[in-house]
């Protein structure tokens, strides 16, 4: 049996997070539209699922046209069976996290970020799949006393996350 690897460069909009992961069922695209759409009034969002059987279609929901087109976009690029993206604006990952993982077809979360994202898939002749990610950059070093300060007071600066 034949292997190919590829790294695939995701698209992420400025000002966005993308969350990539896998699911099971056609059903995730309308039960993660209703979650998202209760979660926070003012998250923008698009999603896509690729089926991994039958007619094996890009599967999409959303309420913003623009994301909608990129995670449709990344999902074809991905191109492998039962994988969703999903791109989120005016919201962060870790405020939508559980409620994604409490969709009974989600199975995995890859990754939740806004750093630059690759996506390494392998490829055989039945198809392709996920074997994992490449979330931003490597460490350049061990924070020191003023970095503390830095994320201490970083983390109570974002709207809503921290007091």
């Amino acid at each position: 049996m034949n292997i190919n690897f590829d790294v695939v460069n995701l698209k992420i909009p400025e000002d966005t997070n993308i969350i990539v992961g896998q699911s099971h069922f056609i059903k995730t695209v309308e039960d993660v539209y209703e979650v998202l759409s209760t979660v926070n009034p003012n998250l923008e969002f698009g999603f896509a699922f690729n089926e991994a059987s039958g007619p094996c279609l890009i599967r999409y929901e959303g309420n913003n046209d623009h994301l909608i087109d990129t995670a449709v976009e990344n999902a074809k690029k991905i191109a492998a069976g039962h994988v969703f993206v999903l791109i989120i604006k005016n919201g962060f990952p870790i405020s939508i996290k559980n409620q994604l993982m409490n969709v009974q077809e989600i199975l995995n979360i890859f990754a939740a970020t806004a750093n630059p994202l690759q996506v390494v898939v392998a490829e055989t002749e039945q198809g392709r799949g996920v074997l994992g990610v490449i979330d931003g950059y490597v460490p350049k070093g061990i924070e020191e006393e003023e970095d503390k300060k830095k994320r201490y007071d970083f983390l109570r600066n974002i709207t809503g996350y921290k007091r």
